[in-house]
């Protein structure tokens, strides 16, 4: 599957140390874009002749049961924490997309913070590396089954060990904040969002050349189709520094493409694309019981259909590479602090807090 792409005619166009090559297997997922784009669709239009289909295709788990009360308390000041994962399963449409071994296992790739502020007009995003070591606390999920906690281990190996309920907890027991809600996407079902939608508009300041995720971009204007789309959010080795820093910081300019085309496309005149989009991104969607149903996530995306990519503050957990393993990071803890006691109390992420962190090298590659 290529995703090479040709410039659109008439529109524009440092290395740092390399990281060790990862297996192709292992790929991120965007899946911060089906909240602001599939589900806020939905959300925004008020579907209501197809709820019975679409409540039909929602999967839910049970977060609240299976971590009980020892919790983060929840905020009172107005302000929504969502944690986003993206799952990839290395089954089915998953296998082809992602390669990789069907062992059975489910990873997650890409995880982000969503913190919707009070009022609902401004969100921060903070993403976590996953190749993040991290003391990852016992957990119990929602099947009942209990899982030790571990020292040093990959931020991803909580959702590996324990699925939702287990990262929901490793995320509180990092940042000492409640999540309110939960949203995991598995990956197969981007590519089509990204082709429902009619492609989404990317420029590119440099060549982007990947043979493990199959993406070949000349600098310039591109309409992305969900095959280079999909390709370009699990890019690592063909910019930046090759570290997984650098695909979030691409996954995250991504993010604001997807939002702009969202809003550019005229959903409302056309009730088949309405349809479409929102069944494959129902199809694709695990949420937290309080969401789990198309009535629960109409009212939740209701709220935020109004915030635009302007209004969108992107950030990454700041980190630092681990000397003892390049392929790893750590957490710079002073920073972070700073990143969640903003959250906590529904400020603005300070500036001094990402100030001086590893970044993959990859900003501004990728704009809309």
């Amino acid at each position: 599957m290529s995703a090479e792409s040709t410039p659109i005619p008439g529109k524009p166009g440092g290395k740092g140390r390399r990281r060790k090559p990862r297996s192709t297997g292992r790929k991120g997922l965007l899946v911060a874009a089906w909240v602001a784009a599939g589900i806020v669709v939905v959300g925004g239009t008020g579907a209501g002749y197809v709820y019975f289909k679409l409540n039909g295709n929602l999967k839910s788990v049970d977060i609240d049961q299976a971590l009980g009360t020892g919790r983060p308390a929840k905020a009172d000041n107005g302000s929504e924490n969502i944690l986003v994962l993206g799952s990839d399963t290395r089954s089915g449409s998953n296998k082809e997309l992602g390669g990789g071994t069907d062992d059975g296992s489910a990873r997650s790739d890409t995880a982000m913070i969503i913190h919707v502020y009070k009022g609902h007009k401004k969100a921060t995003v903070v993403s976590i590396p996953r190749d993040t070591l991290i003391d990852r606390p016992e957990c119990t999920d929602t099947d009942g089954k209990e899982h030790d906690g571990a020292t040093d281990v990959m931020f991803n190996s909580a959702y590996t060990t324990g699925g939702a309920a287990c990262a929901v907890k490793t995320v509180e027991a990092m940042t000492d904040i409640r999540m309110d809600h939960y949203l995991e996407v598995d990956f197969s079902g981007f590519e089509k969002l990204v082709d429902e939608l009619g492609g989404v508009t990317v420029t590119t300041t440099k060549d982007i050349k990947d043979t493990d995720s199959h993406l070949d971009l000349k600098a310039g204007t591109h309409e992305l189709t969900g095959a280079q789309a999909l390709g370009l959010v699990r890019t690592r080795h063909g910019v930046g520094d090759g570290s997984d820093l650098g695909r979030i910081q691409l996954q995250q300019a991504f993010i604001k493409a997807l939002v702009k085309q969202v809003k550019s496309v005229g959903v409302l005149t056309s009730p088949k694309k309405l349809y479409d989009l929102a069944d494959t991104a129902t199809k694709a969607v695990t949420a937290d019981s309080d969401l789990g149903s198309v009535n629960s996530l109409v009212s939740f995306a209701s709220g935020l259909k109004g915030i635009s990519p302007s209004d969108m503050t992107m950030v990454t957990m700041p980190v630092r590479y681990d000397p003892a393993n390049p392929n790893r990071v750590l957490v710079q803890e002073t920073k972070a602090r700073q990143i969640w006691t903003a959250l906590e109390n529904d400020r603005p992420v300070p500036r001094s807090a990402t100030e001086g962190t590893a970044t993959g090298q990859a900003k501004g590659v990728v704009t809309s």
